[in-house]
């Protein structure tokens, strides 16, 4: 058969379709990649064409497709057809093609999959059940040849069961591994057990370039819970400039502009690096964009909120949606 696989948004390598790829490559069907949803010129007639999309905000992507190929069947967590599974098509296969991201070196995967929080926006808990362990680190790790570097995408890596992440985390610091925690870790449940032994691994963002802790504020009424996290972490000799929160903007009917302003403010009061996370599925609030460009491109450091609406209404400014999103799971 020829197989069309194609990644709708992202920009981390997609794993449900490298398993899909090295599944079927396997079975000695062909398997053409592409981002783009549009077919090609001189393209062969596929016998099936798969997708995933993992943003809310990809739907006229994914409405296009659709239009190219009927038939495609579109998965992921931003689209209706969130629950579908890869294991549907390929069973228990866990082999990965990394071979459509050649620049790409680290190695990825979940050593948990599932989630102890059951937050309203989040499909992770109705998808993934409770907290389970699937993967060690050398199941991940592409072997040698390759960077030590782990991106994990576990949604609750503490919340898998104890002497599972403490196996994880002995296989991190014996060989001598970097880890990202692109997901997030947990700061409303973190205890002084969690603290002590996230403290001794060599975390870094998804570049592997810097030291970063990756957790989440979502909502005014975690205040308390979020920074007494931040303390434990700060007691085991974690930076605050090395923790980065993933601000949740626009999901809270009742939410204000003084209620963001008032998260953004008290994490940059203590060095923590806000990330606002828009939550706009219909693609109305180009006001959340606007912050969310402003923080994440820090232009709050040196100029204010007013002086940076002077500077996007000019002709001069950039498109306000940052495609650098990372991925969470909304």
């Amino acid at each position: 058969m020829n197989i069309k696989l194609v990644q709708i948004d992202g920009k981390l390598p997609n794993l449900a379709l490298m398993k899909l790829s090295a599944y079927f490559k396997n079975q000695g069907h062909h398997v053409h990649f592409t981002r783009s949803v549009n077919p090609t010129l001189f393209e062969p007639k596929y016998d099936m064409v798969m997708a995933s999309a993992i943003f809310q905000f990809s739907l006229n992507r994914i409405n296009k497709l659709k239009q190219n190929y009927p038939d495609a069947i579109i998965g992921g967590t931003g689209t209706d057809n969130w629950q579908l599974k890869i294991e549907e098509y390929i069973g228990d296969s866990n082999e990965l093609d990394y071979s459509f991201y050649p620049d790409y070196q680290f190695s990825l995967g979940f050593t948990q999959r599932g989630c102890r929080l059951k937050c309203k926006f989040c499909v992770v808990p109705t998808k993934e059940g409770k907290n389970h362990e699937v993967n060690s680190v050398y199941d991940i790790w592409r072997g040698e040849g390759y960077p030590k570097k782990l991106h994990l995408l576990d949604n609750d890596f503490f919340g898998q069961p104890e002497e599972s992440w403490k196996a994880r985390v002995k296989e991190i610091t014996e060989g001598g591994f970097k880890v990202c925690f692109n997901q997030g870790i947990n700061i409303r449940l973190i205890d002084e057990v969690v603290a002590e032994n996230l403290a001794v691994l060599d975390f870094r963002d998804d570049s592997f370039t810097q030291k970063r802790v990756y957790t989440a504020w979502d909502n005014i009424g975690d205040e308390g819970r979020f920074f007494k996290g931040v303390n434990l972490l700060m007691k085991y000799g974690i930076k605050p400039q090395n923790i980065m929160a993933y601000m949740l903007i626009g999901y809270d009917r009742r939410e204000t502009w003084e209620r963001i302003w008032y998260r953004f403010n008290k994490m940059v009061d203590v060095g923590v690096l806000p990330y606002p996370m828009v939550y706009d599925p219909l693609q109305q609030r180009r006001d959340l964009k606007q912050f969310q460009r402003y923080v994440v491109r820090q232009y709050y450091r040196h100029k204010t909120w007013e002086e940076y609406l002077d500077y996007y209404n000019s002709s001069k400014a950039q498109p306000v949606y940052d495609d650098n999103q990372m991925e969470l799971s909304l």
